[in-house]
């Protein structure tokens, strides 16, 4: 009897053990940029920096017009070229300068183009090829190409700096970039947002209370919906930059 007793005991706890695993496999996990991320290749060539002239200190730079809703914070310079029509603040508070077509918003249009085609024109041998949706991706020091629209949407992504403080990231994109609600940008092993240039070929629009990293380099507009953040630059080559409750620091 004392021997069942034991047997029955055992197996209650076995059952109790592999509930308990299949449960803790089944069941969504904490949020880890690394753990599981799907790093891409390797690459070799090192990419020198963009050079950002007249646009160093801006966190914002639009051709049309800049737009705000709520409580946006930018702490940079903000520039107008050649639009006319800044709105939004107040409410918007701005840490820095305004700049409307005086000479340094001109100037940084024209840096602006300068460093767009840089960005666009750079070539690798070990290029690697991105396309549709990159989240969940770990992106490492190098140049990348996207042949039509690029999405964060399905995880977060993540890059490595490999060490190396220095090491740059650019991504050319044909077409759109897009984020969606809460998606979010991370950093590691030395990789800074000073060093990550997104090159938009038409437009960027960021979702709801995503945080997004690096100076976007768009061909027309950037909208940030609600709540989004941006450690960087948003540089608009033709089109307007529109915000919502937002916070954007240049980098």
């Amino acid at each position: 009897m004392k021997r069942k007793k034991i047997i029955t005991a055992l197996a209650i706890v076995s059952i109790i053990f592999i509930v308990g695993c299949k449960k803790d496999t089944d069941e969504p996990q904490p949020s880890n940029p690394s753990a599981s991320a799907q790093t891409v290749p390797l690459q070799t060539t090192s990419q020198a920096p963009v050079a950002m002239g007249a646009n160093s200190t801006l966190a914002i730079l639009a051709g049309s017009a800049i737009s705000n809703t709520g409580a946006t914070r930018i702490t940079g310079d903000m520039g107008l070229s050649p639009g006319t029509s800044i709105g939004g603040f107040p409410p918007g508070i701005l840490v820095g300068t305004q700049h409307i077509n005086d000479a340094i918003a001109t100037q940084a249009k024209l840096d602006l183009t300068a460093a767009y085609n840089d960005a666009a024109g750079r070539t690798a041998t070990d290029i690697v090829t991105l396309s549709g949706n990159i989240g969940g991706m770990t992106l490492t020091p190098g140049l990348y190409k996207s042949t039509s629209s690029l999405a964060v949407s399905s995880g977060d992504v993540t890059f490595d700096g490999k060490g190396n403080s220095n090491s740059i990231f650019i991504i050319q994109i044909a077409s759109t970039l897009t984020t969606t609600a809460g998606r979010k940008v991370f950093l590691t092993n030395g990789a800074s947002a000073a060093n990550i240039y997104w090159q938009v070929g038409t437009s960027a629009t960021f979702g709801t209370t995503s945080v997004f990293k690096g100076t976007i380099l768009a061909m027309q507009s950037i909208t940030f919906n609600t709540g989004a953040t941006l450690n960087g630059r948003a540089l608009a080559r033709t089109g307007a930059v529109v915000m919502a409750g937002n916070a954007i620091t240049v980098n």
